[in-house]
Formats: structure tokens, C-alpha cells, sequence
């Protein structure tokens, strides 16, 4: 059992130095429990899909299909944030870009100096996915160790979305309840 203890003569005192060590031991160990009791093979067995879902839809063909009011939707993307980190990290939540299309999978193709490729990705939307538990909150791991997925991964996503076009800026949101990783190209 590691403990913490403060230092005489540590920065802050000694009875703060504790009380603050004392405090920040009390979340830690908290923020343990919360992990410990979170089961993720299971998560994982309900969530993981071996067979990728049928009517796959782009973001832009999702874009025009969703409403403000949560629907039944499966999406294709790629894991991404347009520049940004695409995960949240220590939650099953990540971003989704448009995935390129047909020219772009030419031999020697480079979607960051064409284009035709920047133009598309400029006008998507972006998709904010995320998975929640029985209770409805957002499950306490991250992405990366529950699916074992990566920036530049395409996968599909099976849940509810919504999209407004009231807000000023493109964006799906998604609560998944099924994710399909395939398989990276050769």
C-alpha cells in the first residue's frame, strides 16, 4: 500500500502539505473504486461487433438523414479531429471525420495536398461519439483501451444520433451501442 505523506519543510507546511496529500490520496483511491468496479470484458461483449453493421451511411449522408430528436443510425468514419486529439481522455468517447473517397485510396495519394480531399473534409461534419453504461454515463475508460483503437482507424458506428443544424458548427452526436473496427488496409 503506497502512502503519502507531507515532508517537513515541503512547499506549503507541513499540516497543509498533509491535508492536501490526504486529500488527493481520498480522490485517487476514489477514482480507483470507480475503475474497479467498472467490468470491461464485459463492456467490451456487448459493445465490440464482430460483423460490421449493415447501411453503413457517411456523415454527410447522416448529416442530411438526422434530426435535433435522437434516431437509430449506423455511421462509417475515420477516428479523427481535423488537428486536434480525437479521444477524451479516460472516457469511451472519441471524434469521427468523413472518410475519404474513392480517388483518394489511389496508390500515392496524399488527402492533405489535394485539393479535391481538403474541400470535402472542409464542408463535413464531424461526428462526437460516445458509449454509456446502463445508467446512462458515459463509460470511465478510454477508447483506446476498451476497442484498442487508434487516430486513422476507420470503424462503424451502431446507436442513437442526432444532428441540429441550428448549431454554428457541423457536428453528429452519437451514443453508440455497437462498434465495428475493420480491418486496416494493405
Amino acid at each position: 500500500m503506497n502512502r503519502i505523506r507531507a515532508i517537513p519543510g515541503s512547499i506549503g507546511g507541513g499540516a497543509r502539505c498533509g491535508a492536501t496529500a490526504l486529500a488527493a490520496a481520498a480522490i485517487a483511491l476514489a477514482a480507483t473504486a470507480v475503475r474497479a468496479e467498472f467490468d470491461v470484458a464485459a463492456a467490451r461483449g456487448r459493445l465490440v461487433l464482430a460483423d460490421e453493421p449493415a447501411g453503413a451511411l457517411s456523415l454527410t449522408a447522416a448529416k442530411e438523414k438526422l434530426t435535433p430528436e435522437p434516431q437509430p443510425i449506423v455511421l462509417v468514419g475515420r477516428i479523427g479531429g481535423r488537428g486536434m486529439d480525437p479521444f477524451v481522455k479516460g472516457k469511451a468517447s472519441f471524434s469521427l471525420v468523413e472518410m475519404p473517397d474513392g480517388h483518394a485510396s489511389k496508390p500515392g495519394h496524399k488527402a492533405d495536398d489535394c485539393p479535391f480531399c481538403k474541400k470535402r473534409a472542409a464542408s463535413a461534419p464531424i461526428a462526437a461519439v460516445q458509449f454509456v453504461g446502463e445508467d446512462g454515463a458515459e463509460l470511465p475508460i478510454d477508447a483506446r483501451a476498451l476497442f484498442g483503437v487508434k487516430e486513422g482507424q476507420d470503424v462503424v458506428i451502431r446507436g442513437s444520433g442526432r444532428f441540429d443544424p441550428k448549431l454554428g458548427i457541423p457536428v453528429i452526436q452519437l451514443t453508440g451501442d455497437g462498434i465495428h473496427v475493420r480491418p486496416a488496409a494493405k
